[in-house]
C-alpha cells in the first residue's frame, strides 16, 4: 500500500508542480520547500489532493513541513491518517 500512495504523491508533485518534468532528480526525502518546489499556494494545492483522493480530513495541525516537506513525510503521514481511520 505504501507503494502505491508514494507513486501517486510522486504523480501529483511531478505533474502539478514540476509540469511533468520527470527528468528533475527528485528524491524521495529531498525537501520541497527548500528545493524551491512547493510554496504556499502549493501546499493547499496538496492539502486538496491528500482530502480529494485519499479522503483524509487535515486540520491546521496537520499542514506543516513535518508533515508535508518531502515525498515520503506526505506519504508516510497519509498512511498514519489511513490507519488511524481504519482502526
Amino acid at each position: 500500500m505504501m507503494i502505491a500512495i508514494k507513486d501517486k504523491v510522486k504523480t501529483f508533485v511531478v505533474d502539478n508542480f514540476l509540469f511533468g518534468d520527470t527528468s528533475y532528480e527528485l528524491a524521495d526525502s529531498a525537501s520541497l520547500i527548500e528545493n524551491g518546489i512547493i510554496d504556499s499556494t502549493a501546499v493547499l494545492e496538496l492539502v486538496a489532493f491528500i482530502e480529494d483522493d485519499f479522503g483524509i480530513a487535515m486540520v491546521d495541525a496537520d499542514i506543516v513541513p513535518a508533515n508535508l516537506d518531502s515525498i515520503d513525510r506526505i506519504s508516510a503521514f497519509i498512511k498514519a491518517k489511513a490507519e488511524a481511520l481504519a482502526a
